[in-house]
């Protein structure tokens, strides 16, 4: 497999040879779920497949380089290009597949494929399953970029944060989600703590946002229950005002199910 630094060198000169040239055999790939389309030409216009349909899977793989490999035989290509327009995530196992190969790969961005759709000429077909005829085109344009494939580190760090950034969203909105639903319904006193002392207030939730079941409690019962640490002497005023506000709270009569809510949001 090339290094990422010998796969940009070879894009950079795909660039620089791609227009009008016969030596190179061209596959566009419309990418899918369960299966994908291949189109195979040369830059100058010359269809060599119109249409090649292989599974997602190995043997599917193993279809597309064979045919590929038997018609730059055929045809004494010297060179081989492989692109795709990036969909979800059903690309990537091709193309770490391709790559692993040691087959060139670019990409298209799916605008310049969208305006391009409508310029297509009569040389190639214009059928509902034209867009790998599509990808070819713009590959021969030399309106392509480079398939970024870093090593496996970075991509376990981009996958990594990419995660984080997801929970971090998924987090902020189950907050709303607690704020805007449960507290403005059940405890609308309690929502002023929320930032103020947010671990405290999310353990009240946690493990009793019924206001009545705050009142009926003792001050030291209802520490005891939301506090897991020790806390600072701000924090426990927090609590005690939190617990004095339940006293008088003008939310509506939470049931067991809010309750139970309450227990899963936090969780």
């Amino acid at each position: 497999m090339q290094s990422e630094s010998e796969r940009l060198a070879a894009y950079r000169q795909l660039r620089t040879e791609i227009r009008g040239s016969n030596k190179h055999l061209i596959v566009g790939i419309d990418i899918a779920k369960e299966k994908h389309y291949a189109f195979m030409g040369t830059a100058n216009g010359t269809t060599l497949c119109k249409q090649l349909i292989f599974q997602n899977n190995k043997e599917g793989f193993d279809l597309l380089t064979s045919r590929v490999e038997l018609l730059r035989l055929t045809h004494q290509c010297e060179h081989v290009v492989f692109g795709v327009e990036p969909t979800a995530n059903y690309h990537k196992p091709l193309a770490e597949h391709l790559i692993r190969q040691g087959l060139q790969l670019v990409q298209v961005s799916g605008n310049a494929v969208k305006q391009n759709r409508e310029l297509l000429d009569n040389r190639w077909d214009k059928h509902d399953r034209k867009d790998a005829a599509n990808v070819a085109d713009l590959i021969a344009q030399g309106k392509c970029q480079f398939y970024d494939y870093p090593p496996e580190s970075i991509r376990d760090l981009r996958e990594l944060l990419s995660l984080k950034k997801r929970f971090k969203k998924e987090e902020q909105g189950l907050k709303a989600r607690i704020r805007n639903n449960l507290l403005a319904l059940y405890f609308p006193e309690m929502d002023q703590y929320i930032n103020t002392c947010q671990r405290d207030s999310l353990s009240v939730i946690g493990n009793c946002c019924d206001p009545v079941m705050i009142a009926e409690m003792e001050y030291d019962t209802f520490y005891n229950t939301v506090v897991c640490a020790r806390r600072t002497q701000k924090q426990e005023e927090h609590l005690y005002q939190i617990w004095q506000s339940a006293k008088g709270s003008i939310g509506c009569n939470a049931g067991v199910a809010a309750v139970y809510e309450g227990t899963v949001l936090i969780k």
